[in-house]
C-alpha cells in the first residue's frame, strides 16, 4: 500500500504551539530543553542518519541481494530445500524493510521506492494476467509493471502460495519461476538504489544522508533548521504508528477481510507490525538493536531515565508484547472472536505510544 508522503508536513496546531511555548518557559527542568539548553542539535540528526537510517538500508540491500541469489538458485534447479531457502530469505528481507518504515521520507518517498517495493494488497487477477501473457518476464518488464504486480508481496504470493507456505516446489510452474526471478532481481535493484540514494552521490544529487545531516546549515532548503529535521524524525515515528494501528491492523480488523492483510500469504503479518514498532524504537534510541549507542538521540532530547523516557520505553515494549499475544495467521485471527480482544488491545497500545510521541515528544523539537 502506498503510504502518505511526509515532506515536512508537521504544521503546528495551536494547542501544540502553546505546549511548546509552555515548555520554553520551564527553564529549570533538566528534562525539558530550553532555548539556552537545547538538546535538538546537529549531532541528533547526524547520529540518526549514520546509526539508524543508512545501516538499515544497507542491511536491506544486502538481504535483498541474498534473496535474489536464493531465487536464482531455485529457478535453476527447483528443490524443496531451495524453496525453503528462498522463503527464509524473503522473511529475512522483510525485517530491515519493516524496520525502515519509521522514516519513510526522503528518497524512499520522492523516488517512489516504497510503492515499488511494498504495494499491497496484490490482485490475484492481475498477477494471473501477467502469468498468462506471452511477454518475456525480464527484470525490465517487471520494473515497468504496476506496483501491485511487483514487489515483496507478488513474490510472496508466488513462493508461499495462499496458505502460509503449503505450496510445494512441484506446484511452481516454469512461468512462475520466470516471474519470480525477475521480481527478485528488481527488488534487489530497488534496494540498492534506495541505499545508494542515502549513502552515495547519484545523478548529480548529494547523498540524502548529507541533506539530513547538514540541517540548518546555509543553503539547505530541505531542512532550513535542525528543528525541521527533528520534526521530520518524529513525524516519521507518528506516521508509522498511526498506520499500524489505524491502517494495517484496523482495516482488516474492522472489515474482517483477509485480502487486505499485509504479508498474509507468508503468515508474517504480526512480525511485520512488530518490526514497525522496532523501527520506532531504533529511531528513538539512535541505534539499531544490538549496537552500542554513540551520539545524541531523541531519548537524549526527552531526557535519559526521565519519567517521559521511562514511559516511552515501557509503551514500546507493551506494544510489541501486545502484538506477540495475537495468534498468527493474523488473517484468521481477525475472524476469531477469542483473538479479536487481543487485536484491539494491540491497537490501543500502539495508539497510546503514538499519542505520547505526538503530544509529548513533538513539542520538544518544535521550538
Amino acid at each position: 500500500m502506498k503510504r502518505m508522503s511526509l515532506p515536512l508536513r508537521l504544521a503546528l496546531a495551536p494547542a501544540l504551539l502553546s505546549s511548546a511555548l509552555f515548555l520554553g518557559a520551564c527553564g529549570d527542568d533538566d528534562n525539558n530543553p530550553t532555548e539556552d539548553d537545547s538538546r535538538v542539535t546537529q549531532e541528533l540528526v547526524v547520529t540518526f542518519a549514520d546509526k539508524v537510517v543508512v545501516p538499515t538500508y544497507a542491511r536491506l540491500a544486502t538481504r535483498l541481494t541474498e534473496m535474489d541469489a536464493a531465487c536464482v538458485a531455485l529457478a535453476a534447479a527447483p528443490t524443496a530445500d531451495k524453496l525453503t531457502a528462498a522463503r527464509a530469505a524473503w522473511r529475512a528481507s522483510r525485517i530491515p524493510w519493516e524496520q525502515s518504515e519509521g522514516f519513510l521520507f526522503g528518497p524512499v518517498d520522492s523516488f517512489g521506492y516504497d510503492p515499488a517495493l511494498d504495494s499491497w494488497p496484490v490482485s490475484h487477477t492481475e498477477l494471473d494476467a501477467v502469468l498468462a501473457s506471452n511477454d518475456a518476464l525480464t527484470q525490465q518488464y517487471v520494473s515497468n509493471l504496476a506496483n501491485e504486480q511487483k514487489g515483496f508481496h507478488t513474490l510472496e504470493y508466488i513462493i508461499f502460495g495462499n496458505s502460509g507456505g503449503t505450496k510445494t516446489v512441484d506446484q511452481l510452474t516454469a512461468r512462475e519461476l520466470e516471474y519470480m526471478k525477475a521480481l527478485s532481481a528488481e527488488l534487489k535493484s530497488v534496494g540498492q538504489a534506495l541505499h545508494g540514494s542515502w549513502a552515495e552521490s547519484l545523478g548529480g544529487n548529494p547523498p540524502f544522508r548529507d541533506t539530513l545531516a547538514t540541517a540548518g546549515q546555509s543553503g539547505n532548503t530541505a531542512y532550513p533548521s535542525v528543528q525541521a529535521a527533528a520534526q521530520e524524525m518524529v513525524g516519521g515515528i507518528t506516521t508509522i504508528l498511526d498506520e499500524v494501528a489505524n491502517g494495517k491492523i484496523a482495516d482488516p480488523y474492522t472489515t474482517r477481510d483477509p485480502d487486505v492483510v499485509e504479508s498474509q500469504f507468508a503468515y508474517n503479518s504480526l512480525e511485520d507490525f512488530a518490526n514497525n514498532v522496532r523501527s520506532v524504537e531504533n529511531a528513538y534510541l539512535g541505534h539499531l538493536q544490538g549496537e552500542t549507542k554513540t551520539g545524541s538521540s531523541l531519548r537524549d532530547v526527552v531526557g535519559v531515565d526521565s519519567a517521559l523516557d521511562v514511559k516511552i520505553r515501557q509503551q514500546i515494549a507493551a506494544s510489541i508484547s501486545a502484538l506477540g499475544a495475537v495468534a498468527e495467521p493474523f488473517r484468521e485471527s481477525i475472524r476469531n472472536e477469542a483473538e479479536r480482544p487481543k487485536i484491539a488491545a494491540a491497537q490501543e497500545a500502539i495508539r497510546t505510544l503514538h499519542d505520547t510521541f505526538q503530544g509529548e515528544v513533538l513539542p520538544l523539537v518544535t521550538k
